[in-house]
């Protein structure tokens, strides 16, 4: 499976169309309003859609549905062709997880859905083109997305702050418990008192339920905005404010500290932006080619 802004985008993808579900189960004669490479679709399936769309506030009628269900007989085609297959367990654990979605169960979201007019065999199918077209975004369109390292450079640099352009590596001491006000109190004892990292521990033994951790190694692109400008005005050998966390009180003590810019953790925010806005152009590129290719017969 995809990880880092593909996990994001194919996630995206994936919410994006179980929320468009619906493709319908003929209940009675039909006629073939179109076919898509010789795959009908009917009177009755496009009803069916714009039924779901009125559930959703989908108000583009009968073309916006029509239209629909032609991208989803390409999408299932070109699944096809690249020898992708859904099974009945897939579309089980799609449907589980959109119930879990609305916490409601599956029997509850099965009869919303029939209220409306929107039969079960509709919202497998629906899933069924969902998960198919997703397994051909992650195959066969996402070798093809590039993300420019140089320009996420370039933009990371336009973001670091001054505050940002550090590296520490810090100790935390943390007074445990409840009693905010008096753990505090503690708290700014042990900070009148502080003399540097190497007798953190030893002063901690004065107080109780003092603890002092090795936080080791972070830069301030790592670390919360307004701990990150509190620690740049620090030399090494001094200690924050006083925070309410939720084991206690907590402050940090800057053991070292360099001038070191590192946009890795501004870059990889960035990345997934990029790679997210990419994969949806090239989506949608990917599909567009495909229709035009198509043949799509209006009756």
């Amino acid at each position: 499976m995809a990880n880092g802004f593909w996990g994001r985008a194919i996630s995206a993808v994936i919410v994006a169309v179980m929320l468009t579900i619906g493709a319908a189960a003929p209940s009675f004669a039909q006629s073939v309003r179109v076919s898509v490479n010789g795959t009908p679709i009917t009177d009755s399936q496009i009803a069916q859609r714009v039924r779901l769309f009125a559930i959703e506030g989908n108000k583009t009628g009968s073309r916006g549905a029509t239209d629909q269900l032609i991208d989803e007989a390409i999408q299932l085609a070109e699944a096809k062709r690249l020898g992708i297959t859904v099974t009945n367990a897939q579309i089980d654990d799609a449907l589980q997880q959109i119930a879990r979605n609305m916490n409601v169960s599956k029997d509850k979201l099965i009869g919303l859905l029939q209220q409306g007019g929107v039969g079960m065999d509709t919202l497998r199918d629906r899933l069924r083109a969902a998960i198919a077209w997703n397994a051909v975004t992650e195959q066969a369109i996402m070798p093809q997305v590039q993300v420019s390292d140089l320009q996420l450079d370039q933009q990371a640099a336009s973001k670091v702050q001054t505050y940002q352009t550090f590296d520490y590596i810090l100790k935390e001491i943390i007074f445990v418990g409840a009693g905010s006000s008096g753990r505090t109190g503690q708290a700014n004892n042990y900070r009148s008192k502080f003399a540097g990292c190497d007798s953190a521990v030893n002063l901690s033994m004065g107080f109780t339920d003092a603890a002092v951790i090795d936080v080791g190694r972070r830069h301030a692109t790592q670390l919360p905005e307004a701990i990150a400008k509190e620690l740049a005005g620090l030399n090494v050998g001094g200690i924050t404010k006083p925070r309410v966390v939720g084991t206690g009180v907590s402050m940090l003590a800057v053991c070292e500290k360099v001038q070191a810019q590192d946009l890795t953790f501004i870059k990889s925010d960035l990345r997934a932006d990029a790679g997210n806005a990419a994969l949806k152009g090239q989506v949608t590129t990917y599909l567009a080619d495909l229709r035009k290719s198509a043949k799509i017969i209006y009756n």
